[in-house]
């Protein structure tokens, strides 16, 4: 089979898996900040072929039509479009429900391609998986879709109803700000108000409590500084109006664990509505994907549920079984394409 690769065109990164005869031998991401300009994604694709090569085939989906450089979805998903059209080598883009379609008709099927990016993953899930519960925790979201019966069964497809359906949910492990959804943290034993400023990041949180996994944050931190833990802390401090000198390094881990754990509870929260629906047995599996999968698979435990890890519904070279996760929907778009084009 000829070779072929999924790309995963984002609003923060580009995500992008290579498959060669059924199986995936590459995966990686790279920063993208779309909302600086369309340049930002032609040196993003620079960066991704240099790495990953190029193929006979290529297959994409996109989330990166909600950056508000573009004025519609609709002028989003063209622009992305095109630009892949003229990077990549016969494009297919992936429409959700509506499966591949050229670049001929993305016009038509324009509401289909915006952010269908967690159906693809979902859809390979749903292969090996008739019933589970699909989750991917990345830099800045988490989808948690529900799968029976072999079929992906949300309730909401856009974003704009996934979010009114808990299944789309606005917290990650790398871009999410800390004040979204927190108004106060404990420390030192009083409740502090937070300062509304994007003075740190999730990442930083996580970076503290030394559970960011390695490589995962590829994106410029809130002051430009470097992202050691120490610069962490400080950047963690100024939410609450402090320097890192202020507290000790076990102070600043239990003002982290409380931003970890609050983000923890609005995913869970989330999950619960889910889950009330009935619509997949108390006893399937969550399978998680994403560099936060982390954080799933803890709140899995603390659901009484089985965790797989999303890089075991793929044959993959064991070096890159993790970054398959990492970087699951171009992966599962890639192993989706293959099946559409044998």
């Amino acid at each position: 089979m000829r070779s072929i690769i999924g790309w995963d065109i984002g609003g923060a990164h580009l995500k992008a898996a290579r498959i060669e005869n059924g199986r995936i031998v590459a995966a990686l991401q790279v920063a993208l900040p779309l909302w600086q300009g369309l340049h930002e994604a032609e040196r993003a694709f620079d960066e991704a072929e240099r790495r990953i090569g190029r193929a006979e085939a290529n297959a994409v989906t996109m989330t990166g039509e909600l950056c508000d450089i573009f004025a519609t979805h609709a002028e989003g998903v063209a622009a992305l479009a095109a630009l892949a059209r003229r990077r990549l080598a016969e494009p297919l883009f992936y429409a959700g429900r509506a499966g591949f379609v050229p670049h001929d008709r993305v016009a038509a099927h324009a509401a289909d391609i915006a952010s269908a990016n967690w159906h693809a993953s979902a859809a390979a899930v749903a292969a090996l998986h008739p019933h589970a519960l699909f989750a991917d925790m990345g830099s800045t979201t988490t989808d948690l879709i529900p799968i029976a019966d072999g079929q992906v069964t949300p309730r909401g497809y856009s974003d704009a109803d996934r979010l009114a359906h808990g299944e789309l949910v606005y917290a990650g492990v790398v871009r999410s700000y800390l004040f979204a959804g927190i108004a106060r943290a404990p420390f030192e034993g009083r409740w502090v108000n937070l300062m509304n400023e994007w003075f740190a990041s999730m990442g930083d949180v996580y970076r503290i409590l030394g559970e960011l996994p390695e490589g995962v944050d590829v994106m410029q931190t809130a002051d430009n500084r470097d992202k050691s833990v120490e610069s962490s802390r400080a950047r963690v401090a100024r939410m609450i109006g402090r320097d890192a000198g202020d507290a000790d390094e076990a102070g600043w881990c239990r003002l982290a664990r409380f931003f970890a754990d609050q983000q923890a509870r609005q995913i869970e929260e989330n999950l619960h509505l889910v889950l009330s629906r009935g619509v997949i047995p108390d006893a399937a599996p969550i399978v998680g994907a994403g560099i936060g999968r982390f954080v799933l698979e803890k709140i899995a435990a603390r659901f009484a549920r089985a965790f797989i890890s999303f890089e075991s519904c793929f044959d993959a070279t064991p070096h890159c079984a993790t970054a398959v996760s990492d970087c699951a929907p171009a992966a599962a778009v890639a192993k989706l394409a293959a099946d559409h084009l044998a």
